[in-house]
């Protein structure tokens, strides 16, 4: 191990963060460099070296596939990240790469709501598709046979909570590969190769870059073999990360820290504060000690991540209280320094009542935030 790779392994979360993948410094240039805009390289005779063409490998990647890399598996050199043009590029590279017809995939019943279309495809390609809810760990009932297990923890939009190292050593125990979409606790929340998990795989789009203006995902991943496979279906499809998006992503993880500790503190005291209100039901934030998940997130979490789910009692009721907000958006997506809320039975895509509110807390102050919850309940209490 590398004297590098050493203190990686023993730095606190900021201090990761915030020199997380730069280069060794060199006089006269910038700490992180510009971001490089290059279809090609100049490649006279034998191709050698890492960079050939744009679609392949850039150096402002490396830089950001080496920050995240060092924030997933602080002080380990066996781990490989690649990035992509989206969370859902991420999910499907590695879905796809790994498995066949014939196989059979276990995915989560309450999982993001795309999976369904990834499902389908699956299905129409010859794969088996097998799904069961994350709580209560119920993916173990369907996972005999399985090629992989793709686990979603904490859910989105439900925030259940999965035991990742109880059910990899399952899913390992019979030949089964696990991944797992890290999105909403964010490397610094968990980190799911530590856990034991093959892959760990996060749309970069949300928290990690934090700021609403960027689209990314990633997968990193501790085996050789199945990470050639992750590149190669990069290299097929194309979906790969612009540069000026990659350097933007990367200055961000700078704050990562930050912005996870201030918005994660502020979620538990707008949990707090919603539990006391009788119009709010089925609150859920794994941060809250009475919450059904927080005794496994507790053992698997350091921070409980930033999205604050509950229902009010109909889709009226859940449009006035939106209307009403004045410090949170009525947008999609989750994770900026912005808060956002939406109804999120608006999208059909689902199992959730009509007044069910999916609230991502941004980095405004505590109280401004939670004065403007309550003033909106208030308001569209009528």
């Amino acid at each position: 191990m590398s004297d590098a790779t050493e203190y990686e392994g023993r730095a606190g979360d900021g201090t990761r963060a915030v020199r997380a993948g730069l280069p060794e410094p060199v006089k006269h240039e910038p700490t992180l460099p510009g971001p490089v805009f290059a279809a090609h390289f100049h490649l006279p005779g034998e191709v050698t070296g890492p960079y050939t063409y744009g679609r392949d490998d850039n150096p402002t990647w490396t830089l950001l596939e080496r920050a995240v890399g060092e924030l997933e598996a602080p002080g380990r050199e066996d781990v490989e990240t690649l990035v992509f043009a989206s969370g859902m590029a991420a999910i499907s590279a590695v879905l796809f790469s790994q498995v066949r017809a014939g196989d059979v995939v276990v995915l989560p019943s309450d999982g993001y709501q795309v999976l369904p279309l990834v499902r389908a495809q699956l299905e129409a390609y010859g794969v088996e598709v097998r799904t069961a809810p994350t709580g209560g760990d119920a993916q173990l009932e369907v996972l005999a046979g399985a090629r992989l297990l793709w686990l979603e923890s904490p859910s989105n939009p439900g925030l259940d909570v999965c035991d990742i190292r109880r059910l990899v050593e399952a899913a390992h125990a019979g030949g089964t590969l696990v991944a797992v979409d890290n999105t909403l606790a964010t490397p610094l929340g968990q980190r799911p190769l530590e856990l034991g998990a093959d892959f760990s795989v996060a749309s970069g789009t949300k928290q990690l870059t934090g700021h609403g203006d960027v689209l990314l995902g990633y997968v990193a991943g501790r085996d050789a073999e199945a990470m050639a496979a992750v590149r190669r279906w990069r290299k097929i499809v194309g979906a790969i990360s612009g540069p000026m998006e990659a350097w933007l992503a990367h200055r961000s993880i700078a704050t990562l820290h930050l912005r996870v500790d201030r918005q994660s503190a502020t979620a538990l005291r707008v949990a707090e504060a919603l539990r006391e209100r009788p119009e709010v039901s089925g609150l859920r934030y794994p941060g809250l000690p009475d919450d059904p998940s927080h005794k496994i997130a507790s053992r698997q979490m350091s921070r409980y991540g930033c999205v604050v789910s509950f229902t009010l009692p109909s889709r009226v009721h859940a449009e006035r209280f939106l209307e009403a907000l004045r410090l949170v958006e009525d947008a999609t997506s989750f994770g900026g320094v912005r808060s956002t809320a939406e109804r999120r039975g608006r999208w059909g895509g689902d199992a959730v009542s009509e007044g069910f509110i999916r609230l991502s807390v941004g980095a405004e102050d505590p109280e401004d935030l939670v004065a403007d919850l309550l003033r909106a309940l208030d308001a569209s209490a009528g």
